[in-house]
């Protein structure tokens, strides 16, 4: 059985960094897209960043790049988002998510369609 579980929320100030970790169970992150998503209240849940398996390829939505950064570590089946430079529009609850597919292309590997697991979520507050 596939489980995900998040870590390392919290309630930080703007400008503080907070990393985020998934623990991956029942398959091996080495072999899996992993990504993160996030859902602020009353909006959908949106991409942020995911890592490919093999070359470990990267992407991030626009409103992250260059403050958020997401690895892996394949001997702890861990997947962080380290993120900085934090912005009260980045409050939401965090869901990492993964799948067995390696998804071609930016569209897919944003897309919560093409992801078959999920977290319960760890939550990220963002004060002014």
């Amino acid at each position: 059985q596939v489980q995900l579980v998040e870590s390392g929320g919290g309630l930080v100030q703007a400008g503080d960094s907070l990393r985020l970790s998934c623990v991956l169970s029942g398959r091996t992150v080495s072999t899996s897209t992993m990504a993160w998503f996030r859902q602020a209240p009353g909006k959908e849940r949106e991409f942020v960043a995911s890592t490919m398996w093999g070359g470990g390829s990267t992407n991030y939505a626009d409103s992250v790049k260059g403050r958020f950064t997401i690895s892996r570590d394949n001997a702890k089946n861990t997947v962080y988002l380290q993120m900085n430079s934090l912005k009260p529009e980045d409050t939401a609850v965090y869901y990492c998510a993964s799948t067995s597919r390696y998804l071609v292309g930016t569209t897919r590997r944003s897309a919560r369609s093409e992801y078959d697991y999920w977290g319960q979520g760890t939550q990220v507050t963002v004060s002014s």
